[in-house]
């Protein structure tokens, strides 16, 4: 894969008004081509000004955040190499985003996840449940599939053909989950850089915001392993 590959961001987002038009820039001059940003019923300028900034925006009302995503994916540019997938509320820092994808253009990587545990994180960026939950994942992972990662951060990037090969189907929390598990029984050559966090510029948090729905995505991320590990066996990618 050339340096030149075609590189399409997905951005999920919902009431992001205050920080969607910084992303979608920010993404564009950091070795975006194309941005795609799919809007789960916002109800503020949410998508005009993501449409300012350039990206060509998609409505999905229907809820659940992996949707969101394989609503972005059915409406990839043909030319899209690699895709890049990043939050919309401004915690990812963009200026990393060359680290997950230089290594897939120089044909090193599959699949590239950016660790905010590992890189700088600033203060209040996140909770100490998301840090928690990130060990946790990473030493399931370790465990079953002799993978290491040690974060599930949104912020990642993998090559278009290697995507339409896992299978992904999760339409929930559980999306980022999934795909870490599916790149690693499927023998994706992964790798993960310190890409750090900082705190949401803008919006409220779907998840961390509300300690409900938190529980209810830690549920979602707890069966979502134990699930598709029995699937994956089932598939038969073994683990390692």
């Amino acid at each position: 894969m050339t340096a030149e590959a075609f590189v399409t961001a997905i951005v999920p987002c919902l009431d992001e008004e205050a920080a969607i038009g910084a992303v979608v820039a920010g993404l564009l001059a950091h070795g975006a081509d194309a941005v795609l940003v799919v809007d789960g019923g916002s109800r503020d300028a949410t998508r005009d000004r993501a449409a300012a900034s350039g990206a060509r925006v998609l409505v999905e009302r229907r809820r659940g955040y992996g949707r969101a995503i394989q609503t972005g994916i059915a409406a990839l540019p043909p030319e899209t190499r690699i895709v890049l997938f990043v939050d919309g509320d401004g915690s990812d820092r963009l200026d990393c985003a060359p680290a997950l994808l230089d290594p897939i253009r120089a044909n090193l990587a599959d699949f590239v996840h950016g660790s905010r545990i590992r890189g700088d994180r600033e203060p209040g960026a996140m909770s100490p449940q998301q840090i928690v939950a990130g060990h946790l994942a990473g030493w399931l992972l370790r465990l079953t599939y002799g993978a290491r990662f040690t974060d599930m951060s949104p912020f990642r990037a993998i090559r278009r053909d290697a995507l339409e090969r896992l299978g992904m189907r999760d339409e929930s929390y559980g999306w980022n989950l999934e795909m870490l598990m599916r790149a690693s029984a499927a023998g994706l050559r992964c790798a993960e850089v310190a890409v750090g966090q900082r705190p949401r510029q803008g919006g409220a948090s779907k998840v961390s915001g509300d300690w409900r729905v938190g529980m209810r995505a830690a549920w979602v991320i707890g069966t979502t392993f134990l699930r598709l590990a029995r699937a994956l066996s089932r598939e038969g990618r073994p683990a390692g």
